[in-house]
């Protein structure tokens, strides 16, 4: 008897930070686990990746410095593309060579649905399903990776299903006007590793001496994938005002940083272990004490799966803007933008274990682990295929929760 044949997933993702393809990978791994050799995601990269034109790949490639270096900039192109006129003005120009990309990744594998974790990938996702005659009837679905703050291009395409990760975003939906079925609140995906019961202090100190570390106090420092925010400044912050805490930074992509770090390493006594971009975040932040960052969605999403207290330092404007707000409105964390009242804030919580302990269970209420899982069950059953019609049930009834 012949196997049954995989049911190909497109997965329509952009490299600019990490949190797009993060969450991508996170479905494609609940898919399978769920359903075992039932689905074949395929993530690919319109903006960015292999057969992009060079100027679409050259304008969405100055993301990443552009947060890095003006942030302030990036926020204003933020905000002019969120209205409706210049937004189609921008698809009608530079994003319409997304529409070729969109179409040979569409054509090479021949998905049953086309799912969008990236905001500029949904319009054009539909017109190219729209505009192929033998593919009249595959669902578009959008899944938003950003966390309150939510850009028209998630909102204003019409995909069949928008996947929402907070209860701020699902409020925006209703009033655009989109019908009430057409949304589903459901949180934000992360890897099954992040998603783990806590650790208590023994088991955290134990886990930062498998790590290389010597089992203290240990502070996380990090950046997203771009490894920005500010870190060498706050790290130096940390070090030269807080005694007694060990401090780990992960750099992500980010090689000018981390080469500036591991100077700083080499006169810090052993207190800095400073890493490029690692595949074991989740050990990294289950064993932490307090995590410092700017306020990404993909960071916080894992940290609060981890039950890891917050320290945000910054954040993007536009995309991550409420998200300190909402971390520190939960309890789960604090706001410290300046590097000496982010040093005073730790030395604070180091020296206030019931008040971290606080803030480490508000962050495990706001995390939201079977985000991938609900998410994978809702994607089988709208792709009406082997696993849609005889795999495991889709998830209970959801409701509206904080995050």
């Amino acid at each position: 008897m012949n196997p049954q044949p995989r049911v190909p997933l497109l997965f329509l993702v952009a490299d600019t930070g990490g949190g797009h393809r993060s969450a991508a990978q996170a479905v494609a791994q609940a898919l399978e686990r769920a359903w075992p050799g039932r689905f074949d995601p395929l993530i690919r990269d319109p903006l960015l990746g292999p057969g992009c034109p060079r100027r679409l790949r050259w304008a969405i490639g100055s993301y990443a410095p552009m947060i890095r270096w003006c942030p302030r900039l990036w926020g204003v192109l933020w905000r002019t593309y969120g209205r409706p006129k210049t937004l189609n003005w921008l698809r009608r120009t530079l994003l319409s060579q997304a529409y070729g990309t969109v179409g040979a990744a569409v054509a090479a594998c021949t998905p049953a649905m086309i799912v969008a974790f990236h905001p500029m990938t949904p319009e054009p996702a539909v017109r190219v399903r729209d505009r192929m005659a033998l593919l009249p009837a595959v669902p578009v679905v959008t899944v938003i990776t950003d966390l309150i703050t939510a850009h028209l291009a998630w909102r204003d395409a019409a995909v069949d299903r928008v996947i929402v990760p907070s209860a701020a975003i699902a409020g925006r939906c209703a009033r655009d006007g989109m019908p009430d079925e057409r949304f589903v609140h459901v949180g934000l995906p992360v890897a099954a590793e992040f998603c783990q019961p806590p650790l208590h202090e023994p088991e955290r100190h134990e886990l930062q001496r498998s790590l290389g570390l010597r089992g203290r106090f240990l502070v996380v420092v990090t950046g997203g994938a771009e490894g920005s925010g500010g870190i060498y400044r706050r790290t130096a912050a940390i070090l030269r005002r807080v005694d007694d805490v060990d401090v780990a930074v992960i750099c992500g992509r980010n090689r000018p940083l981390r080469r500036r770090l591991s100077r700083l390493a080499a006169r810090a006594d052993g207190r800095l272990t400073v890493h490029g971009f690692v595949g074991n975040m989740a050990d990294w932040l289950r064993c932490a004490d307090i995590v410092v960052g700017k306020a990404g969605p993909g960071t916080i999403a894992e940290a609060t799966c981890c039950a890891a207290p917050l320290v945000l330092t910054s954040f993007v404007p536009g995309q991550e803007e409420g998200n300190a707000e909402f971390i520190v409105e939960a309890g789960a964390g604090i706001y410290a933008p300046r590097p000496r009242g982010l040093a005073m804030q730790i030395e604070r919580l180091r020296d206030d274990p019931a008040a971290l302990a606080a803030m480490r269970a508000e962050s495990a209420r706001l995390g939201r682990p079977s985000a991938a899982a609900d998410i994978a069950a809702i994607l089988a059953e709208a792709a009406d295929g082997p696993a849609g019609r005889s795999g495991p049930q889709a998830p209970r009834a959801l409701t509206y929760s904080t995050m």
